[in-house]
């Protein structure tokens, strides 16, 4: 496994090499940390004097490169891709680690289209497959679960799921329309793709936008992206948020929906938000699981089996 993983490592690397793209390095242990509902970062002291352990500064690990990748698009950069370890808590199970190996890029010019036939080509690259099918999150929901996602109440996917007999997590309300539909792409939808040959999901509501822009014509849609393989997803791209204010808005949004969870809510101001202020270029960004990828090369049925220390091992 450790062979194979070094084999896909070195593949990695040469697919963005060939491409012109610059291997770069960012902090994992950072002040700032992305403002999201689902993730939930590992926080630390970074204490002026190590006989008072709990003063100082509170510092986080990083959920993902992002942020500081894009002050270095911001910065200057033109095509960037990392290789490094990103941490979340509460994520343990057959496709997550809290600790684990995230690969991660930009490049300055892609819109969403131009990031999907990147990621598209990756794919090919790394797990020898054809081309992706590219999919929308409209018609993926219209083939496998039978319902239009614009269009259906909260309510409605609750019957949905009803009538599919999906067990419904506890306290799940009829407010949440997103996690409704969380839901139902889990259990009807996922599960299909990409069998034949790997699945770009596109085009997701922009209630679900996370860092990715609104398209402007369209302004119920997000222009972020999925890849999938064997019902797995395995990355996770945006034709990127340039307006320092939009993301303001939603980091505020997400807090507010991380304290209705019971969660701590997270610092919203951020350096990223500087550089946005002075200037990301367009651009397309994508963060892939490289561990899924080398449990789907594998042949394996945990990334645990992949890793030399998965958690309960580290």
């Amino acid at each position: 496994m450790l062979r194979l993983r070094a084999a896909l490592l070195r593949r990695v690397r040469e697919f963005f090499d060939s491409r012109g793209f610059l291997e770069v390095e960012t902090p994992i242990l950072s002040a700032d940390v992305v403002v999201d509902r689902h993730l939930d970062p590992m926080s630390t002291v970074l204490a002026a004097d190590p006989r008072l352990p709990d003063r100082g500064q509170q510092l986080y690990l990083q959920t993902s490169p992002e942020f500081a990748m894009k002050r270095l698009m911001a910065a200057g950069g033109k095509a960037i891709y990392q290789v490094t370890r990103a941490f979340r808590n509460g994520e343990a199970g057959r496709l997550h680690n809290p600790e684990f190996t995230i690969v991660e890029w930009y490049r300055a010019g892609d819109d969403m289209q131009a990031g999907m036939q990147l990621l598209s080509e990756l794919a090919a690259a790394l797990l020898n497959r054809p081309p992706a099918e590219l999919l929308s999150y409209r018609d993926a929901f219209q083939r496998h679960a039978g319902i239009d996602p614009r269009t259906r109440s909260a309510a409605e996917l609750s019957a949905a799921a009803q009538l599919h007999a999906i067990s419904v997590p506890p306290g799940l309300s009829l407010r949440d329309r997103d996690a409704w539909l969380d839901l139902l792409l889990i259990e009807l939808v996922e599960p299909h793709l990409g069998h034949e040959r790997p699945t770009i999901l596109f085009d997701y509501p922009a209630s679900q936008a996370a860092l990715a822009r609104v398209r402007p014509e369209d302004p119920a849609i997000a222009e972020r992206f999925e890849l999938y393989v064997q019902g797995i997803e395995l990355a996770n791209g945006y034709h990127e948020l340039l307006s320092a204010d939009v993301l303001r808005r939603r980091n505020s949004e997400n807090n507010a929906r991380r304290i209705s969870d019971g969660k701590p809510p997270l610092p919203e101001d951020s350096r990223l938000l500087a550089a946005m202020e002075a200037g990301l270029p367009d651009c397309a960004g994508v963060a892939l699981g490289f561990d899924r990828v080398v449990m789907l090369a594998a042949g394996a049925s945990s990334i645990g089996e992949v890793m030399a220390f998965p958690i309960e091992l580290a």
